[in-house]
């Protein structure tokens, strides 16, 4: 049985506001919590022109709020930025507020380019990525007040206290992200819609290296991926070339709001940049409901998991929200 999730970025619209965006994150979650989807997570991205969600930890709250069945977590948490021990609280505060509904996803990346990067570890406490294992390690003891007895700060405590704690995942898209994973015993999601290249072998390392903690005695995979489903190839295929421009514009360094179809069609790429097009288009997954399900499904055999977090753009909430609606469709899920 394959299991849908949902991942969102908090994509901002050509002509609209990033108000508006995080207004759109609320009423996606709304959407999808009624289509039976299992869970919703929010992205973390910094001083970006086309993204919104700057602050998972503050959007999960009232995602939460607004629904009633999803689990809802980050997508993740940037751990380097922050305290282990004030991502634990973050947490524990969420979990203690929707019991048993909250992940917390960590990753390594920066969310942001290296200037931003920079603002957001000013401060002599800051750490490089060589810290990062460390730090999961630490947040994951705060969680579940397991600090061992030798740690430096054996006797701080992450509160509020309380019996449940929140799922953690570990995301990366990278085989190094895979070991970390393996290595703390957590479920691991491969970011695919961010390097499609790889990522069954990471999958494959991680499950192989795997070490049993005493939360997850046996490995958890799932995997992101980019989809857009219409009622038609040619519609999906319509609602891609807007895709296929913002990649294209934010992995030269021109990111900004989700352009329009008119845009899309009117701009002209050099060869070097319909290269980098035709490239992205392996990591994505577009067209109507059948053809849609059908990659899917190879790649749930590849990657050998059951669980797909899908992150869908459009240039219109409309067909963002039909998308996710004809997904559910094809997959069956059971509507609430």
């Amino acid at each position: 049985m394959t299991i849908l999730s949902v991942l969102d970025q908090s994509p901002i619209l050509a002509g609209k506001t990033p108000a508006d965006a995080i207004n759109d994150t609320l009423a996606l979650a709304r959407h999808v919590d009624a289509l039976g989807y299992h869970r919703y997570w929010l992205a973390e991205h910094h001083s970006s022109g086309g993204l919104a969600g700057a602050s998972p930890e503050i959007l999960i709250g009232q995602v939460a709020a607004h629904t009633s069945h999803l689990r809802v977590g980050s997508g993740g948490v940037m751990l380097g930025h922050y305290s282990a021990l004030k991502v634990a609280e973050n947490f524990r505060m969420l979990e203690t507020l929707y019991p048993g509904r909250i992940d917390l996803g960590v990753g390594r990346a920066p969310g942001s380019d290296q200037i931003t990067d920079q603002a957001l570890s000013v401060g002599p406490g800051s750490l490089g990525p060589q810290h990062y294992p460390q730090q999961v390690r630490d947040m994951i003891a705060w969680l579940h007040d397991a600090m061992p007895d030798d740690h430096p700060f054996a006797k701080v405590r992450a509160m509020p206290a309380g019996p449940g704690a929140p799922e953690v995942w570990l995301l990366g898209s990278s085989d190094q992200s895979a070991a970390v994973a393996a290595y703390f015993g957590a479920p691991f999601s491969f970011a695919h819609f961010i390097m499609g290249e790889g990522g069954s072998d990471a999958m494959e390392f991680y499950r192989q290296n795997f070490q049993p903690s005493d939360i997850n005695p046996e490995p958890q995979g799932s995997v992101g991926i980019f989809v857009i489903c219409a009622e038609t190839d040619e519609e999906a295929e319509e609602l891609m070339i807007v895709r296929d421009l913002s990649s294209v514009l934010q992995r030269t360094g021109r990111g900004g709001p989700v352009p329009t179809i008119e845009e899309a069609r009117a701009y002209e790429y050099s060869p070097q940049e319909e290269q980098l097009r035709l490239y992205n288009r392996q990591r994505f997954i577009w067209g109507a409901p059948d053809r849609v399900k059908e990659k899917i499904e190879v790649l749930a055999d590849a990657y050998k998991v059951d669980e797909f977090v899908v992150l869908t753009i459009c240039p219109t909430f409309e067909a963002r929200c039909r998308s996710y609606t004809l997904l559910a469709d094809a997959f069956g899920l059971e509507s609430r």
